[in-house]
């Protein structure tokens, strides 16, 4: 089974849970890359008043790599646990990884 990258964009207040959820799952989860981002565009809705004078929305960006089949395990796990949670996700495939 090839690897694939998943790609998760959320909001900054439900990171920790999500960070916690797959750091409880290591079966699923051998790791993952967490890094800030700014969200942008029509779909962002701009809530707290730094946020409507920036343009942006402070997110969250979690990448992980493994079988399709667990990182599909792993995105029904986030919706059973963190439903409303507005999450973007995005899967793509691996042409190669390794260590250098």
């Amino acid at each position: 089974m090839s690897d694939v990258l998943l790609s998760l964009t959320l909001p900054n207040d439900v990171a920790q849970h999500v960070e916690d959820l797959l750091l409880s799952r290591p079966d699923l989860v051998r790791g993952f890359t967490a890094s800030q981002a700014e969200g942008h565009g029509s779909v962002i809705k701009l809530v707290e008043p730094g946020e409507l004078v920036s343009g942006h929305s402070p997110r969250t960006q979690i990448r992980m790599v493994g079988p399709e089949e667990q990182m599909r395990a792993v995105l029904v796990l986030i919706k059973a646990s963190l439903p409303h949670a507005n999450i973007f996700y995005w899967l793509v495939p691996v042409i190669e990884m390794g260590r250098l």
